[in-house]
């Protein structure tokens, strides 16, 4: 029986004109944390782009260097590489056995890509993958509801109510933003 890696929480939110990446640092696989720093969260594209992965790690750089590519063939085109390397992922014989996600930003857009084919813009400008995923989605979603913070507060409270209720998420934080202006 394989021991199933966990631990990654991406989440990305995009307010008052800034856009903010965040990802914690905890990599475990089955119960034990075999690395509490891991950085999820990359700047491509001369850092006009951040990049967040969730899911094996050998497989999400194989994804990053894929996107880093599509991004040299379409410049400053987010959604066109990453539906150009959505499909690639679903269709080639080795990319479709990669086992991630990933979260990508620019100025512009906000984009979430799987294994499955999708290329999705969240609603609200939150999205959230991993195992803490869906916790700190919430969290950013009542947040941005509730108050007045900026993007990066959003992102780092948000992560840390995550770590409080996933084991697979530590409050080692890596964040990138980028801003419109």
């Amino acid at each position: 029986m394989a021991i199933e890696m966990h631990g990654t929480t991406i989440l990305t939110v995009r307010r008052g004109g800034t856009v903010c990446v965040g990802g914690d640092g905890q990599v475990s696989l089955g119960q034990t944390v075999v690395k509490g720093d891991a950085r999820k969260v990359r700047r491509l594209a001369g850092d006009q782009v951040i990049a967040g992965f969730a899911g094996a790690t050998a497989d999400a750089f194989t994804l990053l260097e894929r996107l880093e590519a599509k991004l040299e063939q379409y410049p400053s085109q987010l959604t066109r590489a990453a539906v150009e390397l959505a499909k690639d992922w679903r269709t080639d014989r080795y990319l479709r056995r990669l086992e991630a996600m990933m979260i990508v930003a620019d100025k512009n857009v906000t984009l979430t890509l799987s294994g499955a084919g999708d290329v999705l813009e969240p609603e609200h400008g939150i999205a959230g993958i991993g195992s803490g995923g869906d916790y700190a989605r919430s969290a950013a979603r009542a947040l941005a509801d509730e108050t007045d913070l900026d993007a990066e507060a959003i992102v780092r409270k948000s992560m840390a109510i995550a770590a409080s209720i996933c084991v697979y998420t530590n409050t080692s934080l890596t964040i990138e933003k980028i801003s419109a202006s």
